[in-house]
């Protein structure tokens, strides 16, 4: 064979595998668009051109398509968390900053709905105004001061009115909590002022306290002291004076016994002669 021969077989050759690897491309790329995967913890609502958002949601795992017509959008459905401040009033005319910790994802049951109503960030369009809408209603029903003692109450009263409200636009609520609670600057000052009124008051008590039990124990002395001195006249009178000398004895043995032991006590004789150790005879 040639060489004109073998190159216009090469160039034959070469043009088949180029048409095949043109068509193998196209149906590749076909395949690929007419698939997709919908990962843990999402489903997938499928837009039509012609029908609109179908009813039916695809679950996990891969899917095919209408290239073209249909399109695919992914929904997470995992449980999402959200902080939402809000600054609002109490029954007395307190204001209050809350910030409220909010477990939602949207129900399962009506993802078609969810998307053609609110699109994927419903999150973002729902939650803030109907969580505002509920705290100023529950919150206006307490006092300032109960939102501190009551704080259990109010969370759970707040959870089932956002419940209710959040079903309206097909969101479960999973749980809600309080996570910062802030008054103005003057409940505050009250506040502080009431601790410290409450203090002097444990303090003024505690006082009272005190001056009640001294006053006992000194009822109590001198009840002891009456009966002791009964107990000595009532002695004095049946032994008469000898009962006086006796405790006078008494009194001068221990006064005299207290003196001896102390080192800076000096005797000395008895008598006008104050010179110790000279015999007056001489």
């Amino acid at each position: 064979m040639g060489e004109p021969q073998a190159a216009a077989l090469l160039a034959r050759v070469l043009n088949n595998v180029a048409k095949y690897a043109v068509a193998l491309g196209l149906g590749g790329s076909a395949i690929g668009s007419a698939m997709y995967n919908v990962d843990g913890g999402e489903r997938a609502v499928i837009f039509d051109r012609f029908r609109g958002v179908l009813p039916n949601v695809s679950g996990e795992g891969t899917h095919f398509l209408v290239p073209w017509v249909q399109r695919a959008h992914t929904m997470d459905i995992r449980v999402r968390p959200r902080s939402i401040p809000s600054a609002t009033g109490t029954k007395d005319l307190q204001m209050v900053e809350i910030v409220l910790r909010v477990l939602t994802r949207p129900d399962m049951t009506h993802l078609s709905t969810i998307f053609r109503n609110l699109g994927t960030d419903y999150d973002e369009r729902v939650l803030p105004s109907i969580t505002n809408e509920v705290l100023k209603a529950v919150v206006a029903q307490y006092n300032a001061e109960e939102l501190l003692t009551k704080r259990e109450d109010v969370s759970e009263k707040i959870k089932s009115s956002l419940t209710k409200r959040a079903q309206d636009f097909n969101l479960v609520i999973e749980d809600v909590a309080i996570t910062h609670l802030q008054f103005g600057v003057e409940f505050s000052k009250a506040i502080e002022q009431k601790q410290v009124a409450e203090q002097e008051a444990e303090r003024a008590k505690y006082i009272v306290q005190r001056s009640d039990q001294e006053r006992k124990a000194a009822i109590v002395k001198a009840e002891g002291e009456s009966e002791a001195a009964r107990l000595i006249s009532e002695a004095t009178r049946q032994a008469g004076p000898g009962m006086i000398e006796l405790r006078r004895i008494e009194a001068a043995k221990e006064i005299a016994a207290s003196l001896g032991r102390s080192r800076n006590i000096s005797y000395l004789p008895g008598g006008n002669n104050t010179l110790i150790g000279i015999n007056p005879s001489n």
